[in-house]
């Protein structure tokens, strides 16, 4: 258990290290939509779709912890490695910025209402301490980042297993796409917020989405396999943990 831990730490400590040599500290244009550039009346709707996913994200890991009380290291693992990796801004040739999500292994370990919560403290702590997005536009971040995301990833899980893909393929797969959704509904929410003059909703969509597309799917292909490798890891040296977690039994693992 020791040792599984000192890996644990050392993953953590690494993921900061990368952060803070590869993130510039210009507050600009991060992929999270910064404070303040939501119209006020589409801030609040993203506000309201988002939360009632929350609130059943707490309920949902406080009857995780009463029943199982020793997955919280696991939890906050999941936690961290969101926060590292969301954390990361790639600049895109428009000036704007990408990154990963990481939202993707702690929807398989742990179901999309538990990350619902877990990616929204994520982005709170952004918000206040990295400048990287904002409170106004904390619901609309959430409801693509922390919802939509965890909730796709949790099903192209479960689907890709049914259909015998392969567990290892199935975790690719999850985070890929769920890294990929994010930026779909991101652009979603950009495109319903500003339509363009000419084309509407539909041709402010396809703008901000080719935009993002450009930075996003090499990153989604990366962190697809960077979670496979988290992955393995997991298994070889936190099995115990596993072998607890509720969706997993199901699994037979």
């Amino acid at each position: 258990m020791s040792r599984s831990r000192s890996l644990m730490s050392g993953m953590l400590v690494t993921g900061f290290v990368l952060y803070f040599l590869l993130n510039e500290p210009e507050t600009g244009h991060a992929m999270h939509i910064m404070e303040g550039f939501l119209p006020v009346e589409w801030a609040l709707f993203w506000w309201a779709a988002f939360l009632p996913f929350f609130l059943l994200g707490l309920r949902s890991i406080k009857r995780l912890v009463q029943d199982n009380p020793e997955l919280k290291l696991l939890l906050g693992v999941a936690g961290a490695f969101a926060f590292v990796l969301s954390a990361l801004k790639i600049p895109s040739v428009t000036g704007s910025s990408s990154h990963p999500t990481g939202t993707g292994l702690g929807a398989i370990l742990f179901g999309p209402l538990v990350m619902s919560v877990l990616g929204t403290l994520v982005l709170l702590f952004q918000a206040l301490l990295l400048a990287h997005g904002g409170l106004t536009t904390l619901g609309a971040n959430a409801f693509s980042m922390a919802v939509v995301g965890p909730f796709v990833a949790y099903g192209v899980y479960r689907l890709v297993l049914r259909a015998n893909g392969g567990q290892r393929v199935a975790v690719f797969l999850a985070a890929a796409l769920a890294d990929l959704t994010t930026y779909v509904v991101t652009s979603l929410q950009l495109a319903l917020a500003f339509p363009a003059a000419s084309g509407g909703v539909a041709a402010s969509f396809a703008k901000f989405a080719g935009i993002f597309a450009l930075t996003q799917v090499p990153l989604a292909i990366s962190e697809g396999l960077l979670t496979v490798l988290v992955w393995n890891w997991l298994q070889s040296y936190n099995a115990k943990e596993l072998s607890q977690l509720p969706l997993l039994k199901r699994e037979g693992m």
